[in-house]
């Protein structure tokens, strides 16, 4: 008889877990509150970024720390409330950001990243999702010569250290590229390795079809019903109370509320991200970052989506979209955006850690129970990686990546 399993969170990475312990002979049970991809998964760009093998660490210089704290630039906003809540975990994220211990941290973060696009391949054939992407790399263009050379400085150490590709474009040769472009720019780094999805939510939407396709059971239901159910675990949905012997919990952003329930105090908090889309009467060819003002501009099957940087703010706080309104002025300089789709802003969370390494393993505490958290803003990149690194865990068979840095005993 086949080992039974939970997997609470339909997001890519919770979707892309409960794949591999499938193919792995188990019996899978995925569970949302919501279908597949229409949380944190549906809002980012698109990206699937086998370049970021570098964490986003806390800013610690003077001029970036004032620009953030009078909310200048539309890189960043918070709210009171929020950074009175991460106080602790924030401190921590900025101790962890020092040069010394953020290049330790790389280490192990690029061993993830390293397999990004690959492990997405394998799903991508398997579930027929290959007109979702488009293999042509992103751009980080650069308004003034002095970014662009310290881009390019950092292009060349990334390639040096982890094989990260790239071009170098001049003002010329970025106009040539993207003629949507109408303000005359320094130039860019063009990222070579990365893919760009047309439908983040579409693509989750795929994996989790193929998980049904090869009888994995799909159904609604909330993390909050989980119960430690005997020698195992049991969850509330639509079909009733579940009982399985394991769980896992892929819940992004809203993992800390549950395993607070459990008892564990992990150093967790949440960077707020927006997105809107237009009816550009252009169009752009590849995403591009304005790595100077922090937003990103994605080509998608909606629309170009405009997609911002990081608010510090609770999970169920009234949403802000300043950061929109400041990105979508700067974005009017590059481009014609066009009318905004009529509708809201879409407005989500990215599941961070203080020493930005995800969560991955085995619960300290609970037998039979499994972590799988805190990827970030690449937990759309990482979905697969992370999927295979923790079936191959709870298979108990030799991992293809030291699990060890993302434990979550670290934090005990």
């Amino acid at each position: 008889m086949a080992s039974s399993i939970l997997v609470l969170g339909a997001g890519m990475v919770g979707t892309c877990t409960a794949l591999h312990l499938q193919e792995r002979g188990m019996d899978v049970t995925l569970v949302d509150r919501r279908e597949p991809g229409q949380e944190t998964s549906f809002g980012n760009a698109g990206l699937i970024q086998r370049e970021a093998v570098e964490p986003y660490a806390f800013p610690r210089d003077v001029g970036t720390l004032m620009n953030a704290l009078w909310g200048r630039g539309a890189q960043v906003h918070w709210h009171a409330r929020g950074l009175w809540q991460m106080a602790g975990a924030l401190r921590r994220y900025f101790n962890h950001s020092h040069p010394q211990a953020h290049a330790q941290v790389t280490e192990a973060y690029s061993r993830l990243i390293a397999h990004a696009t690959h492990e997405h391949e394998y799903w991508m054939t398997a579930s027929g999702a290959q007109a979702l992407v488009k293999r042509a790399g992103f751009r980080f263009v650069f308004r003034t010569p002095q970014a662009l050379d310290e881009g390019l400085q950092r292009a060349m150490r990334l390639n040096d250290r982890f094989g990260v590709r790239y071009q170098a474009e001049s003002t010329q040769q970025l106009t040539q590229a993207e003629p949507a472009l109408r303000t005359p720019l320094a130039g860019a780094v063009h990222w070579l390795d990365p893919w760009a999805v047309s439908d983040p939510g579409a693509l989750v939407q795929r994996y989790a079809d193929l998980f049904v396709a090869r009888g994995g059971r799909l159904l609604t239901g909330d993390a909050a019903s989980l119960r430690s159910q005997g020698a195992g675990w049991s969850v509330q949905t639509s079909a009733g109370r579940v009982e399985a012997q394991q769980a896992v919990l892929a819940l992004g952003p809203w993992a800390d509320g549950t395993i607070r329930t459990l008892g564990y105090r992990f150093p967790l908090f949440i960077k707020r991200g927006y997105h809107q889309h237009y009816r550009s009467p252009v169009q752009l060819r590849q995403p591009v970052l304005d790595a100077e003002c922090g937003y990103v501009l994605a080509p998608m099957q909606r629309g170009l989506r405009l997609t911002t940087g990081a608010e510090f703010a609770p999970i169920n706080a009234p949403a802000t979209p300043v950061q929109l309104v400041k990105a979508e002025a700067l974005a009017r300089e590059l481009l014609d955006l066009g009318d905004a789709l009529p509708e809201p802003p879409w407005l989500g969370a990215r599941p961070c850690t203080a020493d930005m390494l995800p969560v991955m393993g085995p619960a300290p505490r609970h037998k039979g129970l499994w972590f799988n958290f805190g990827h970030a803003h690449q937990g759309f990149t990482l979905g697969p990686v992370a999927g295979r690194l923790l079936a191959e865990m709870v298979h108990g068979r030799r991992t293809w990546i030291d699990p060890a840095p993302y434990a979550p005993s670290r934090f005990l």
